[in-house]
C-alpha cells in the first residue's frame, strides 16, 4: 500500500463526523500512528489508551480477563471504549469505541497462534473479528503492519468511509468468527436500561458551536412543560457560553425503571419544540 493511499483513507475519516476512542493492546500500534499523523486527528481521535501490562488491563476491564487476548476481551475494551466516547464527544455527533487485542511475534517463539482479535461499537452496530496469522512468516514489524492495516480498515468501515486497500494478509492466513450486528432503538434503550451503555443521544438541534460544554438539566419530564424551558433557558443565561442538554434518566433511585415506551413516549415531547 502506498503512502497516498494511506493518507487518502485517514483524510476521509478525520473528515468524517466520527469521534472516536481506542483501546489497543499488543499489537496495531502503527494505526495509532497513522492516524495522528496526518492533520485533522482531532476531529477523529477523542482518546486512546494502550494497556499493555496485565495490571493496566485489569484496570480498565475493572475485572481479571479469563483471557487477556481473546475475542470477549476484545468487544469489552470496545463497548468501554464506546462509553467513553460518548462521555467525550460533542454532542449530537456519531461515535465509535474501538477494542484490539492481539498476540504478535515477539523475542521468543511462542507455543500459540499468532493472532489479534478486533471489535468495533457504535450506537447502531457492533462488528468483530479475529485473524490468525500464519506462524514463521512475519517479523514482528511486518505482524504489526498488517494488523494496523486491517484495523484502520476497521475504522474505516465504522465511519462509512470507502477501505477498499489490501490489509497485506495472505492466503495462508485465517480470518475466522467474522460478526456484525445491528441495533435499533429499542435495542439501545434496553442496552441502556441494562447499564450496557451510559446513555442514548438525541440531537434535536444540529447547532454544535457551543458543543465543547454542556448545560444540562435532568428531570423526569413527565409531562414536559414552559417551566423546564425557562429553566434551562436561565441556567444557559446564566452560564454563559454551552450546549443546552435535557437529560431524562431511565433509572432512578426510588422509582421503578422507565419502560421502552416510556422513554419513547416522552423524549416525543422534545422533538416537538425542537
Amino acid at each position: 500500500m502506498t503512502d497516498a493511499c494511506i493518507r487518502a483513507v485517514v483524510e476521509s475519516i478525520h473528515s468524517s463526523p466520527t469521534q472516536a476512542v481506542l483501546y489497543l493492546s499488543g499489537g496495531a500500534s502503527l494505526a495509532l500512528g497513522l492516524l495522528m499523523s496526518v492533520p485533522g486527528a482531532s476531529n477523529t481521535v477523542l482518546e486512546a489508551v494502550l494497556p499493555y501490562s496485565r495490571m493496566s488491563m485489569i484496570q480498565l476491564l475493572a475485572k481479571i480477563p479469563a483471557k487477556y487476548c481473546s475475542q470477549q476481551t476484545a468487544d469489552e475494551m470496545a463497548l468501554l471504549a464506546y462509553n467513553r466516547a460518548l462521555k467525550l464527544s460533542s454532542p449530537g455527533s456519531p461515535v465509535l469505541g474501538v477494542g484490539f487485542t492481539g498476540s504478535l511475534a515477539t523475542t521468543r517463539p511462542k507455543q500459540g497462534d499468532h493472532r489479534f482479535h478486533l471489535s468495533t461499537r457504535t450506537s447502531d452496530r457492533h462488528w468483530a473479528s479475529t485473524v490468525t496469522l500464519s506462524k514463521g512468516l512475519r517479523s514482528r514489524d511486518q505482524e504489526e503492519k498488517v494488523s494496523s492495516y486491517f484495523l484502520l480498515k476497521a475504522i474505516a468501515n465504522a465511519c462509512k468511509v470507502s477501505s477498499t486497500f489490501d490489509s497485506e494478509l495472505t492466503e495462508s492466513d485465517v480470518v475466522a468468527d467474522e460478526c456484525e450486528r445491528f441495533f435499533d432503538e429499542d435495542k439501545e434503550l434496553e442496552q441502556l436500561i441494562n447499564g450496557q451503555i451510559c446513555f442514548k443521544v438525541y440531537p434535536f438541534s444540529s447547532d454544535k458551536s457551543n458543543g465543547d460544554r454542556k448545560i444540562i438539566l435532568p428531570g423526569s419530564f413527565n409531562p414536559l412543560h414552559d417551566g423546564h424551558l425557562k429553566l434551562l433557558e436561565a441556567a444557559t443565561s446564566i452560564c454563559g457560553d454551552g450546549y443546552p442538554c435535557f437529560e431524562l434518566s431511565a433509572i432512578n433511585a426510588d422509582k421503578p425503571p422507565l419502560s421502552i415506551p416510556q422513554i419513547k413516549e416522552r423524549v416525543m415531547q422534545f422533538e416537538k419544540i425542537a
